[in-house]
């Protein structure tokens, strides 16, 4: 969790993993393995490092993120199911996805 967190923190302030790992002088693996979950335990010390770099309290860093309403509703979760029984897989709906941004891109050029 705490990973998940470095990780949005860093891209939203703009290091890579790379600069992130200049900056606070620790090992680039090492802060991937932390934003990867598999170091799920760093120390105070390394996280102390990393809310400095970011600008965020030590507390701000480790603290739960808040927890977002659930959007998806019964019928969602129906299509969803569906979707699945009936064989479509990730890829064929993120295809669909891409399909229907066009469609709808192309109907605002339209009106324009």
């Amino acid at each position: 969790m705490i990973g998940k967190k470095i990780k949005a923190l860093r891209i939203q302030k703009g290091y890579s993993l790379t600069k992130m790992a200049e900056e606070t002088d620790i090992s680039k693996s090492y802060l991937s393995y932390i934003e990867r979950g598999i170091q799920q335990n760093p120390s105070i010390k390394v996280l102390s490092k990393i809310s400095t770099l970011l600008n965020v309290s030590l507390e701000e860093l480790m603290s739960p993120p808040p927890q977002a309403p659930n959007i998806i509703d019964d019928e969602w979760y129906d299509l969803f199911a569906e979707a699945i029984q009936t064989g479509v897989t990730k890829e064929d709906f993120r295809y669909y996805l891409s399909f229907i941004r066009f469609k709808k891109e192309i109907s605002r050029q339209k009106k324009k």
